[in-house]
């Protein structure tokens, strides 16, 4: 028995190793509505006993390659349409440009973004591409990828609903890869809903994709995204979606916990962003589901409080660029690095930077990107300190 002991049976037993049950879930969440402490307090057990103090980040820079994209959703600004001002057609050399700036800034991480399958919707992505001497956008990201391999940065993709084969291929040139779950809810991809008009936002497109990701061994970033409209129970279905899946194939690396703030040029500009105290209780509602697993909130979309999720079990920060925007919320700027790294000292954690890949996910990838990332990485898998600071 653990020295603390609750008085739900539920956290004593998750504390001793117990499996905990979709319905155990639901009422802790309905007790921590009104007292959520013991809910905290047992995430931050977990979180302590299996990454210790340890709070993790990638010194990111973030390659908006095309914004273009099919899909339509109603939360979000990335998307472009072709006569926007914000519109992004990477040419090769550009990529080359900032490859070689974010190698000056110490950069680990690439991380290149791209709409849903621009070049199904649009004569311009089908342009683009041909002028750079590729025929989809996956060839390009290939090449892209294989660019920053020789400039000495990680490459980690996000674009979205890749098939099997070319994931496969991306394997190959990518450290990890990521697509973002949001939410197995149907009913949010109904009419008048933020899916809606989102067909890779469907919940079995995206739970394909983390399927394959799982026969192919590629270490995996997904999440769900809180706030958007959805019930208490859609976020519990999703976070046992992502543990069914991770225990079926092992290969999810992280979680990324994000949380919905309105945007003025979308549909849902008026709807609220999420209530911390939801927020954080759904941050420790991962924990307790998966006490292994790295979680992570972006610290950009909380300014004001990310530090304080640190009592509430995550152990990451995920991505954050001292060169780039974050093109997804752009509106929201990174904290610097070393303002993350004093407010991580001062809640009592040691920030270390870490590659798009965690340390215990290595075996997954090739020699031949073991050996590069070797020329930086410490003893305990993580990057140099003073590479990074």
């Amino acid at each position: 028995m653990h020295d603390l002991v609750f008085d739900s049976e539920s956290l004593n037993n998750i504390l001793e190793n117990k499996p905990v049950s979709r319905q155990e879930v639901s009422d802790i969440y309905q007790k921590a509505i009104d007292s959520p402490n013991d809910l905290f307090s047992a995430s931050q057990i977990l979180r302590k006993k299996y990454k210790k103090n340890t709070v993790t980040f990638s010194k990111k820079a973030f390659f908006n390659i095309i914004n273009l994209c099919k899909d339509t959703c109603s939360y979000c600004t990335y998307k472009a349409e072709p006569t926007e001002t914000k519109l992004s057609l990477m040419s090769k050399q550009q990529i080359l440009e900032l490859l070689l700036l974010a190698k000056k800034y110490r950069c680990v991480e690439a991380l290149f973004v791209t709409g849903e399958q621009p070049e199904q919707k649009y004569q311009e992505a089908r342009d683009w591409l041909r002028e750079n001497g590729f025929k989809t956008t996956v060839e390009y990201l290939i090449h892209a990828s294989e660019l920053a391999l020789d400039t000495g940065l990680f490459p980690h993709t996000n674009a979205g609903n890749l098939n099997y084969e070319e994931m496969k291929e991306l394997k190959k040139t990518n450290v990890s890869m990521g697509v973002m779950l949001e939410n197995v809810s149907e009913r949010l991809t109904e009419r008048g809903m933020p899916h809606h008009l989102a067909s890779s936002k469907r919940p079995k497109a995206r739970l394909e994709i983390l399927e394959n990701s799982g026969k192919l061994d590629i270490p995996m970033t997904t999440g769900i995204l809180v706030g958007i409209g959805e019930t208490i129970d859609e976020i519990i279905d999703s976070i046992f979606a992502i543990k069914k899946l991770n225990d079926k194939y092992g290969n999810i690396q992280e979680v990324i916990l994000q949380n919905f703030q309105p945007k003025q040029d979308t549909k849902m500009r008026n709807e609220p962003s999420a209530d911390e105290k939801y927020f954080k209780i759904v941050v420790s509602l991962s924990r307790i589901i998966m006490p292994q697993m790295n979680i992570q909130i972006p610290p950009n979309l909380s300014p004001r409080s990310y530090q304080s999720f640190l009592s509430v079990g995550i152990n990451d920060w995920g991505g954050i660029s001292p060169l780039t925007p974050d093109f997804v919320n752009p509106e929201f700027s990174w904290p610097e690095i070393n303002k993350v790294d004093e407010n991580s000292k001062k809640a009592g954690f040691d920030l270390k930077c870490r590659f798009p890949i965690y340390p215990e996910y290595f075996s997954s990838i090739s020699k031949e990107l073991r050996d590069k990332m070797s020329v930086i990485e410490n003893e305990d898998g993580f990057v140099k300190e003073e590479y990074w600071k």
